[in-house]
């Protein structure tokens, strides 16, 4: 190799090397972003009480009252995988970063409910105003499992550093999840939704497994119903 194609070389080398750090970089960005997003969304997402849930689901017990929640949200984040999923089979989808934060954003909103209503079902709701609460529960969702959120001191951890890595974490997490390498061929409609649904579940046994242990029985009879 002469000295001009070793120049051709290093020069093709140090234009690669630019281009990656320049992908990651906005790789980094974009999951910074959701993370803000999800962040930032957590104290709007309406949560229902004990009381509510009992009189919208009247004479099921916790299990059974936890099971149903937990159907409903695998339901509604395997509605969203289809939709993203369905995209991706599109020639070629422009808006297909876009549509994958949605839905990185969608599910979470859909699984933060679910953990908060879930620490309803097992009476040991978080302490502190709704902010403080709705932070702790993307806590739980963050590091996919039921946290004890007994203490303030704990909820007060949650809003920190650790959290929002971990929460970084989670959603790059997710994000590679949502990719496979060999799209267009695997991802679909029907893809999109079973990973999601199955997704789901699974952070739903490890968040219920954690509040079995710290379970509260309620102390309150079954609403009455017309």
């Amino acid at each position: 190799m002469d000295e001009t194609e070793r120049g051709r070389v290093a020069s093709l080398a140090t234009a690669v090397g630019r281009g990656m750090r320049r992908g990651g970089e906005r790789a980094r960005a974009g999951v910074y972003a959701v993370a803000d997003r999800i962040i930032a969304n957590a104290p709007r997402i309406p949560v229902r009480d004990l009381a509510t849930l009992r009189k919208q689901f009247p004479g099921l017990g916790p299990e059974e009252l936890a099971d149903k929640l937990v159907a409903g949200a695998a339901g509604g984040a395997a509605t969203v995988g289809a939709g993203v999923g369905a995209a991706a089979m599109l020639p070629a989808p422009p808006a297909m970063p876009t549509e994958l934060a949605a839905e990185i954003v969608g599910v979470a909103s859909i699984e933060i409910k679910l953990i908060a209503e879930l620490y309803e079902v097992y009476g040991v709701r978080a302490p502190g105003t709704a902010r403080q609460r709705a932070m702790a529960y993307l806590g739980a969702w963050s590091e996919e499992r039921g946290i004890d959120v007994a203490q303030p001191a704990t909820v007060n951890a949650a809003l920190g550093v650790h959290m929002k890595r971990e929460l970084r974490q989670q959603v790059l997490k997710r994000s590679f999840r949502n990719t496979p390498v060999l799209a267009p061929f695997l991802i679909g409609a029907a893809v999109g939704a079973t990973m999601n649904r199955r997704d789901t579940k699974k952070l739903a046994r490890k968040v219920r497994k954690d509040l079995r242990a710290r379970q509260v029985p309620w102390d309150l009879p079954l609403p009455l119903t017309k």
